[in-house]
């Protein structure tokens, strides 16, 4: 059987799929409403709940693709992670950060693992209706405006702890040398000042501060570091009940990393902090279903693995700018514009379906 499926509707699902997949707003629950919300040959397409649905290899094709977008900007972090789960089976020990983190990762994904496997054809098929997928969407809106008016004082003491350490460091900071002191003027002063810097460059004196992108990046290693100490702080229980939260984003309409944050600020993490573990537990979440699916698109994508390709891509680029521009957002903002989006495009989703 020759799957049906156009090349505009294969790119813009594929490009929202990649936005919402870490925006705290629920990619299946946009994955099913869009097309209904469309009408037309798009409901019929794009439908998840169908039997047989080729959108099943569709969606296959874009979970993979997000995933490795994700891998992409955290490669560094997932090199540590690997690297610590290897050296802790060969020393039959856990001593370090990395060794810790990779291990509150596994137990973490275990729970919805197993609820994947035993239950998501059942909650795909219940919850896969557009009308039942706009409520879930509405009540996502209300965890995450809840998980933001009610955290608790812990998660709220690191958050206040970490923006104290913030303004130290920016207070503590040393000034820059003045312009004419790194390169000299034009009187001859460029000339003494060049060896200067290339002994510094060379060891010989104090290393050149790396500017623009490169700093940015380094700073945000740092800071994935630090975070990562944080994290490793906690207990492996508390890392299984983060974890457990994204059992309830098999839910169309219900966002993984929404309620895994909300879950992570109820553990008493700061949000920032919890933002960086629930994009952690994305990534083998997101790898572990498209794997599940492999079958699927085998035997429903034919004829369209073309737009599945293009999807895809766009898939995976949506993913990369997501959680390039989320790791920034969540370290002064709040989960509380999304749930006001939730609530609202929820409410819509249903009176215009309703009515229609």
């Amino acid at each position: 059987m020759t799957a049906h499926m156009t090349y505009p509707e294969a790119l813009v699902v594929g490009f929202i799929q990649g936005i919402t997949e870490l925006f705290p707003v629920s990619s299946l629950g946009h994955n099913v409403l869009i097309p209904a919300l469309v009408g037309g040959s798009w409901a019929a397409d794009l439908n998840v709940a169908k039997p047989e649905s080729p959108y099943l290899a569709f969606i296959v094709g874009l979970h993979v693709a997000t995933a490795i977008g994700i891998m992409i900007y955290f490669w560094r972090d997932w090199v540590r992670i690997i690297i610590g789960f290897f050296t802790s089976i060969r020393d039959r020990d856990i001593r370090n950060r990395d060794q810790k983190l990779a291990w509150m990762v596994i137990l973490a994904t275990i729970p919805v693992g197993l609820a994947g496997v035993l239950f998501e054809h059942e909650f795909r098929v219940l919850f896969g209706k557009p009308v039942r997928a706009a409520i879930f969407l509405i009540i996502n809106g209300l965890i995450l405006f809840a998980g933001e008016r009610f955290r608790t004082r812990r998660s709220r003491q690191a958050d206040a702890e970490l923006e104290q350490q913030r303004v130290a460091a920016v207070l503590h900071r040393e000034p820059a040398p003045p312009e004419r002191e790194r390169v000299g003027s034009a009187q001859g002063t460029s000339s003494a000042a060049t060896p200067a810097a290339a002994g510094g460059a060379a060891g010989g004196g104090p290393p050149m501060v790396p500017a623009g992108h490169a700093a940015m990046r380094q700073d945000e290693i740092d800071r994935a570091i630090a975070a990562d100490e944080r994290l490793t702080q906690r207990s492996y229980l508390d890392a299984v009940l983060i974890g457990a939260a994204q059992i309830l984003a098999l839910l169309a309409g219900i966002s993984r990393d929404g309620v895994t944050m909300v879950g992570g600020m109820f553990a008493g993490l700061s949000r920032e902090d919890a933002a960086r573990f629930a994009f952690l537990l994305a990534t083998p979440v997101i790898l572990a279903a498209g794997a599940l699916k492999v079958p699927d698109l085998i035997t429903y994508g034919h004829g369209i693995y073309g737009q599945i390709l293009a999807g895809s891509i766009l898939s995976g680029v949506g993913a990369y700018v997501s959680v390039r521009f989320l790791v920034r957002y969540f370290r002064t903002r709040t989960l509380t514009p999304f749930a006001f989006y939730c609530v609202i495009f929820g409410l819509a989703s249903v009176l215009y379906l309703q009515l229609k």
